[in-house]
This record gives structure tokens, C-alpha cells and sequence, in this order.
């Protein structure tokens, strides 16, 4: 009777502890409110994407699954961005994805992924001021503002725009990418009749209209988000004539932009990073089978961001952060068989044979020594109510 009751406790322990190693946990922290409310559930829906195709394979870790934990970094709050990442710390996620805005992205980082060694790989913080980290923990799948500011200067050049004026939202990641624009254009010959901040979520924009309006120009450069008062200096624009061509940095980017100002935007252009190569296609394809617009901003660099993270976890054959961090590397370069969007489980396969792979994905990764993307761009522009992809730069 002894031996039947130890043998039975012996089943349960066993089966809660098979149970307990059989779940991932990895933390996704957005700005699901804030200035970037409105494209974040895109870009986390492309995340989970990648992680059920991992659950469902039955490949990762000899079958183990992964929870997804989303937390909220609001963007503009340190204190609530150190605290979704203390939170999802505290819970045992193995790897953050995540942030999105840089000021989030560098507080989670300094005060709570690096000291607990928790790897962080963002799919949309470009930027510069997060070049060349010497960290070891921190990767990311968006290129830098700094060529974001060059590729938005050379399609301004190339849409004939002879004079722009600027204005940017009053946060580092836009003033970087809006002085390094300026910059660019400039180089290209092209006048800067005026460059001013705005501030976020005022009632009324006219006044930073009238001054850019004053200024004259060709187009008025919006560095800025939708939500971040991005839409307000369009329709202020609009409403007083001051301007009909709207130059739009990528968190511009949105169908909902088209949905509120339809024909209006039928002049406007911009850029998202971004790729038409295979993976593209393949990530369309699997994208819009759950809903999302694959050509909404940073949801193809959300889905590598999580492949990457997945695969590295096989490469590594544990949760260890520092041996995933290592392996970040190895599996986004060259060499190895190549990985495209719905391919995860050929890719575990070949990792727990011993092969080594290159995961293209959707933006065709390519890391340099600092786990910096080196990125590709799309210009887009608006037609038949939809932004349009031009080109590839």
C-alpha cells in the first residue's frame, strides 16, 4: 500500500514538473497605450504569430510550447516601462520583445534586461542612439533612423521636392530621425525652409501650421506618429489650405491615415522598413490569414524578431539568456540553409540535427557584430485608397 502511494506521488510530481519545463514564457512589452497605441496590436499579433507556429510544431525543446506575456510600456512613461519589465521579469519569461520607442526600450534595457540578463530584441526601436551597444544582450530587426533619415532625403529627391518644411513630435526618436533627414536633404540640394517640434496630444495644431505655412514649401515633412499628432497637422494642413503633400516617416505609415483622410493623402509618400524579397510573399500570405496588414509598420521585423528568438533557443538546447544571446548571431547570418515566415519547424529540425541554418525571414536579416539590422526599405505611396509599394531601398 506504501508503494503504491510513493509511486503515486511520484507520477504527479512527475507529470507537474513535465508540465512546468514544457512552457516558454517570453515577455512581448509594446506601447498598447500612448503614442503608438494604434499600430502596437499589429505588432505583437505578428509576434504570437511566430510563436504558435513554434508551439504547434511539437520541434521546440523536444515539444515544449511558449507562453506569450504582454505588458505595457505606454512609451512615454519610464516609470511604467520599468515596471511591465520588472513584471514579465518577475513571471520567468526567458526573452523580451520589445520596446518600440527608444526612451522605453533603453530603460528596459539598462535597468532591468541587462542586469538580469534577459535577452531583448526589438522589432521597431531605429533609434541612433541605440548604435553599437556593447550590452551582449540586445539585438534588433529594424535598421537604424539614421539610414531611415537618408532613404526618406534620397525619395524626397527623387519626387522632385525643391523646398520642405519639417515638423517632428518633441521626443529623441523623432528629433533624431527629423535632424537626420534634414541633413540628408540638404546634402540633395534641397531647401529646408523651416524645421519645429509639436508637442503630443494638444486639442489644436494651427499655430504650428500657420508657422509652417509661413515658411512655404513644396510638401511639409511629418516626423511623427499618427498618434502622436501626426493626423492633427494633416487635417490642420488641410482645413486651412496651407498644405496638399504630406511627406510621412513610417510610424505614418497606416491604412487607418488613408481611412480618415481618403483622397486627400493622394499626394503623399513615404517609407517603412521593409522587403519584397521571398519571405515577404510568404509573410503576406500568413499574415493575412489572421487578420493583419503585413504592410502596417514593423510587423514583418515583429515576426523575425520572434523567429530569431525562438531559434536561438533551439540552437542553445536550453533558456539560458546568455547562451541565446550568443546564438542570435548564428542563426540570423550566413552560412546554412535558408529560413522564410512559416518555415519555423524545418528550421527547429534542422537545429536539433545539427545543421546550421540562415534565417531570411521577412526583411532578409542580415546582423552586423552589434546585433544591428542592416535593413531594407520600402517607398510607398497612396493609390486606390492604400499605400502602395513603390520600390525597394
Amino acid at each position: 500500500m506504501l508503494n503504491k502511494l510513493f509511486f503515486t506521488i511520484l507520477i504527479i510530481l512527475s507529470t507537474f514538473i513535465t508540465s512546468a519545463l514544457s512552457e516558454i514564457k517570453i515577455g512581448v512589452i509594446l506601447g498598447f497605450t500612448g503614442p503608438i497605441e494604434s499600430l502596437a496590436p499589429a505588432i505583437a499579433d505578428s509576434a504570437e504569430i511566430a510563436f504558435k507556429e513554434a508551439s504547434d510544431s511539437g520541434s521546440l525543446l523536444n515539444g515544449e510550447t511558449i507562453t506569450v506575456i504582454r505588458a505595457d510600456s505606454t512609451c512615454n512613461d519610464p516609470s511604467a516601462a520599468i515596471a511591465a519589465a520588472e513584471g514579465v521579469i518577475a513571471q520567468g519569461v526567458t526573452a523580451i520583445l520589445g520596446a518600440v520607442c527608444p526612451e522605453a526600450t533603453e530603460i528596459i534595457l539598462s535597468e532591468s534586461a541587462l542586469p538580469n540578463g534577459v535577452v531583448m530584441i526589438s522589432p521597431a526601436s531605429t533609434s541612433s542612439s541605440l548604435n553599437d551597444l556593447d550590452d551582449k544582450v540586445f539585438f534588433r530587426t529594424s535598421p537604424s533612423d539614421s539610414r531611415g533619415g537618408q532613404i526618406l532625403a534620397d525619395i524626397t529627391k527623387d519626387r522632385k521636392i525643391k523646398k520642405v518644411a519639417i515638423t517632428y513630435t518633441d521626443s529623441n526618436y523623432e528629433k533624431d530621425l527629423a535632424y537626420a533627414y534634414r541633413e540628408a536633404v540638404e546634402r540633395h540640394g534641397i531647401k529646408v525652409t523651416t524645421i519645429i517640434s509639436h508637442e503630443n496630444n494638444k486639442d489644436d495644431y494651427s499655430s504650428e501650421v500657420a508657422t509652417l505655412a509661413a515658411a512655404e514649401g513644396d510638401a511639409v515633412a511629418i516626423i511623427s506618429s499618427i498618434d502622436q499628432g501626426g493626423k492633427e497637422i494633416i487635417q490642420a494642413s488641410i482645413d486651412s489650405g496651407a498644405f496638399n503633400k504630406f511627406i510621412l516617416s513610417d510610424r505614418m505609415m497606416s491604412q487607418s491615415l488613408i481611412d480618415i483622410f481618403g483622397k486627400k493623402l493622394k499626394k503623399s509618400f513615404g517609407y517603412i522598413p521593409g522587403s519584397k524579397n521571398k519571405g515577404a510573399g510568404f509573410f503576406n500570405k500568413i499574415a493575412s490569414g489572421q487578420g493583419i496588414n503585413s504592410s502596417d509598420p514593423y510587423t514583418g521585423e515583429s515576426y523575425d524578431a520572434a523567429a530569431l528568438i525562438i531559434l536561438a533557443i533551439q540552437a542553445s538546447g536550453n533558456t539560458d539568456g546568455a547562451s541565446i544571446a550568443k546564438n542570435i548571431l548564428a542563426v540570423g547570418n550566413e552560412p546554412g540553409t535558408k529560413i522564410y515566415p512559416g518555415e519555423l519547424k524545418k528550421a527547429l529540425d534542422l537545429i536539433a540535427k545539427g545543421k546550421k541554418i540562415d534565417y531570411e525571414g521577412v526583411t532578409g536579416v542580415n546582423f552586423n557584430e552589434n546585433g544591428e539590422a542592416k535593413g531594407s526599405f520600402l517607398e510607398q505611396e497612396v493609390k486606390s485608397g492604400k499605400f502602395k509599394t513603390k520600390r525597394q531601398r
